[in-house]
This record gives structure tokens, C-alpha cells and sequence, in this order.
């Protein structure tokens, strides 16, 4: 029996269709398409939960992130840089959630 994937995990008894859509469509099949690497749709995704100020899933993403090849430096880059487009809260927030994430990376 294979490892339960994240979505599973978090909530695969209490919302099993939102799992199967997350597993089979959004990551089985959007996030494997060829037209872009995983490391740009990585970066696409983290900056677009930054702008929405979605730093609940920005957690898990950063770790993707990290990943598909993106360094520390450049996700802090992409979070100084959205303070002035998605707003200084929400860059506020979104590196509050990293420095969080890559102290856990490196302990």
C-alpha cells in the first residue's frame, strides 16, 4: 500500500472528493503537464497565494517550492517583491509563514 499523499492526510476522511479532485486533476494532471516546468509552476502558485494572502497553503507550498529548485534567497525575493503589487500585509504575512518553513528546513 502506497503512502497517503498530503491531501489525504489532511483531509482525505472528512472531504474525500476535494482529495480525489487534488490528487488526480491538480496534481496529477495540471501540475504534470509539459508546457512548464515544476520549479516555474512552483513559483507561479507561491506568488499567486501571496497575492490572494492564502498563508495557510503558502506553508506547504514553500516546501514544494524548495523542491522544484527554488532557493531561500529567491522566495524571499518573490515576497519583496509582491510587497509592493499584492500589498504589504500580505508580504508581511507570507514572510512571517517562511522564516517559519525554512527554520523547520533546517532543524
Amino acid at each position: 500500500m502506497s503512502e497517503p499523499t498530503p491531501a489525504q492526510r489532511a483531509i482525505g476522511d472528512f472531504a474525500p472528493k476535494l482529495v480525489e479532485l487534488t490528487d488526480e486533476v491538480l496534481f496529477g494532471d495540471i501540475w504534470a503537464r509539459a508546457g512548464l516546468a515544476p520549479r516555474d509552476r512552483s513559483l507561479i502558485t507561491v506568488a499567486t497565494l501571496i497575492a490572494n494572502g492564502s498563508t495557510e497553503q503558502l506553508v506547504s507550498h514553500l516546501r514544494l517550492a524548495r523542491t522544484n529548485g527554488l532557493t531561500e534567497d529567491e522566495l524571499k525575493e518573490v515576497i519583496i517583491h509582491l510587497a509592493f503589487y499584492a500589498g504589504w500585509p500580505r508580504a508581511m504575512s507570507a514572510i512571517t509563514v517562511a522564516k517559519k518553513v525554512f527554520a523547520e528546513d533546517v532543524a
